[in-house]
C-alpha cells in the first residue's frame, strides 16, 4: 500500500530580521539617525514562506543551514513554534546565521543583508532520500543562494522525476546580473511567483506585457504579485487579474510577498482554481501586513481564521 504525498517542503535561505520603523530621516555616511520602534524577528523569504504557510494549516518541512548561533537557535525556533519541521536544517560551524537589516519608510523600504550560512546550502545537503513523502517542492530568493545557483535546472529535474509540484520565487538579484536561465529552468517549474519589478528585470524590459511575451512560452502557471494592485495570474491562454485587499490596520510589508505564495499554495496544493489561489494569496499578503514582520500577524491561528471568514465570509 503507498503512502500518500503529504505536505510542503522548501530549500532555501535563513536569517533573521532586524527591522528598524518610525525612523527619523535617511542615514548619511558622518551622522547618526534615531529609530523609535525596531524589532527582531524570523527573516528570509523562504522562511517566512514556510512559518506562514505551516501556520494556514500545511505540514511544511525546511532545508536551510544557519551557523552555531543564538541567531540560528532563534531561525529553529521560531520555524518549531509555528510548527515547521527543522529536521533538514543544517548546523554550520564554519558560517554565522545570517542577518536582514530592514529600514522601513512606510511603504517602502531599504535592506542590507549578511548572508552568511546562507550561501553554503549545497544540491548534495537536499536530503533527497526524503522528497518523494512530500506533495510540493518550493525554493525562494535563487540568487542569494549562491551554493544551489548553478543547479537550479538539475534540482528542480530531479524534485519532478520525484513525482512533486513544484514552485520558485527567484526574488531580487542583488548583483542585478540576472543570471537565470530560464528558459531551461522554468518548464519543470510548475508554479513561477515573481512579483512585477523582477518579471521586467529577468526579461530586460520596460513593461509588464513585453516581458509576460517572453517568459510566458516556457513557465506553465505564473502567479504576478502586482503590490497594491493586486496579482495577475497567466496559465496558457487564461489570464485572471484580483484586486488586492485593502485593510486599514497597515504596519509594514516585510514577507508579504512570501506571505501570498503561502496562501496561493494553499489553494493551490487543494487544487483550486488559478483566481482562488490567487484571492487567497492576496489575502494572506495583505494580513501580513497588520503586524511586524514576516510572521508576526501569522502566530495566532485562531486570529487568521477569523480575518479570514471576516473577509472572506462566502469563501473563495
Amino acid at each position: 500500500m503507498s503512502i500518500p504525498k503529504k505536505g510542503l517542503f522548501v530549500v532555501g535561505e535563513l536569517n533573521v530580521d532586524l527591522i528598524f520603523n518610525q525612523i527619523n530621516g535617511f542615514p548619511q555616511l558622518g551622522t547618526e539617525i534615531v529609530a523609535n520602534d525596531m524589532v527582531l524577528t524570523l527573516g528570509s523569504s523562504s522562511a517566512i514562506l514556510a512559518a506562514n504557510a505551516a501556520a494556514i494549516g500545511i505540514p511544511t518541512a525546511f532545508c536551510g543551514a544557519v551557523g552555531h548561533d543564538a541567531y540560528g537557535d532563534l531561525v529553529i525556533r521560531e520555524l518549531q513554534a509555528q510548527g515547521v519541521n527543522t529536521d533538514f536544517i543544517r548546523i554550520s560551524e564554519e558560517h554565522s546565521t545570517g542577518i536582514t537589516v530592514v529600514m522601513n519608510y512606510e511603504q517602502e523600504r531599504a535592506n542590507v543583508t549578511y548572508c552568511g550560512a546562507m550561501e553554503a546550502l549545497r544540491m548534495p545537503d537536499i536530503p533527497w532520500e526524503h522528497i518523494a513523502r512530500f506533495k510540493h517542492f518550493h525554493i525562494s530568493n535563487f540568487f542569494l543562494q549562491k551554493g544551489i545557483r548553478a543547479d537550479i535546472t538539475e534540482i528542480f529535474q530531479r524534485v519532478k522525476a520525484a513525482g512533486l509540484t513544484t514552485s520558485l520565487d527567484l526574488q531580487w538579484d542583488v548583483s542585478n546580473r540576472w543570471e537565470f536561465d530560464f528558459r531551461a529552468c522554468l518548464p519543470h517549474v510548475d508554479v513561477f511567483l515573481p512579483n512585477e519589478a523582477e518579471m521586467l528585470a529577468l526579461a530586460q524590459c520596460d513593461n509588464l506585457e513585453a516581458s509576460i511575451e517572453q517568459l510566458a512560452p516556457y513557465t506553465n502557471i505564473m502567479a504576478i504579485k502586482l503590490g497594491q494592485q493586486g496579482s495577475l495570474g497567466i496559465q496558457g491562454g487564461n489570464r485572471f487579474r484580483v484586486k488586492a485587499f485593502e485593510l486599514p490596520d497597515y504596519v509594514d510589508s516585510v514577507g508579504a510577498g512570501d506571505s501570498f505564495n503561502a496562501g496561493f499554495l494553499k489553494k493551490f496544493l487543494e487544487n483550486a482554481p488559478l483566481e482562488t489561489c490567487l484571492k487567497f494569496g492576496n489575502l494572506m499578503g495583505a494580513l501580513n501586513t497588520t503586524a511586524a514582520g514576516g510572521t508576526t500577524a501569522f502566530r495566532c491561528g485562531l486570529g487568521i481564521e477569523h480575518q479570514i471568514k471576516r473577509l472572506l465570509p462566502n469563501g473563495c
